[in-house]
């Protein structure tokens, strides 16, 4: 399994210029809830040229965000009931395979990570650098600057060394909600098994470890306000207690004292 924090500059990001990349199948998919107010501000910056198709689900918003999807060209798809922020993630990629994508992207809808950054996280995958790219808000070393809170950033460093000093790897985020995938990652891992809740994001690159996949990094700015989406301090604890529970299933597994579901293909 191999890291790595990849400066793309050289890669093309102008829309006219992406001829020169591979072609491929690109569908973005956001896992929205409450996201109304942001949706219109997310989809308008997302390169159009570059992607294939924008699908939306909206896990049981209490506001008008399928309204506000319904009106822009994005596949929208409501769940019935509110099902938790990892089964929002499963429907995006499962809808996503099923419309044939070669690369998936997570964005959240919320407009804290900038969607012009589509180019460059798709780069690694399509140039055959990596199975899964991750938009770190640490990498560029704006994330205070963008507005994160305080004990987050230092909640967010604490866990990333605890995920890197466990799984071996050097990255500088685990926990963004910007990410690409493989179509091939996606396929392989059972990412089905996970986590209904935002521990889903760190099993899911447990996983990644554990099948030996590649995984890059591009900086990324952050955006902290009112409107963006933010887990509450309460929600905050019990994620990070479930992302070093997931770090002991990860150990007991790779060493074969304790399988787990996790990392059963």
């Amino acid at each position: 399994m191999s890291v790595a924090s990849i400066n793309f500059q050289s890669y093309p990001t102008n829309l006219e210029e992406k001829s020169s990349l591979p072609q491929a199948k690109i569908i973005v998919t956001m896992p929205a809830y409450n996201a109304a107010k942001t949706l219109l501000k997310t989809f308008e910056d997302i390169p159009k040229g570059l992607v294939s198709e924008i699908i939306l689900v909206d896990d049981c918003s209490k506001d008008d965000t399928v309204s506000v999807g319904s009106s822009l060209d994005i596949k929208v798809i409501s769940h019935p009931h509110n099902v938790g922020y990892g089964g929002n993630q499963k429907t995006c990629y499962l809808e996503a395979l099923r419309d044939k994508a070669d690369i998936i992207i997570m964005l959240h809808p919320d407009y804290q990570y900038d969607p012009k950054k589509i180019p460059e996280i798709v780069a690694p995958i399509l140039t055959g650098r990596a199975d899964i790219v991750l938009g770190s808000r640490l990498l560029g070393g704006g994330a205070l600057k963008g507005g994160m809170p305080l004990y987050k950033f230092i909640a967010n460093r604490f866990l990333t060394a605890c995920q890197n000093f466990v799984l071996g790897t050097n990255l500088s985020e685990f926990h963004t909600g910007y990410r690409a995938y493989s179509r091939k990652f996606l396929e392989t891992v059972p990412f089905l098994r996970n986590s209904l809740a935002f521990v889903f994001d760190a099993e899911i690159l447990c996983q990644a470890v554990y099948f030996d996949f590649r995984i890059a990094e591009i900086a990324v700015e952050t955006r902290y306000f009112p409107e963006a989406s933010s887990i509450n301090f309460l929600n905050s604890v019990k994620y990070g207690l479930s992302v070093l529970a997931t770090l002991v299933k990860f150990s007991l597994a790779k060493c074969k004292l304790k399988s787990s579901d996790l990392f059963k293909v």
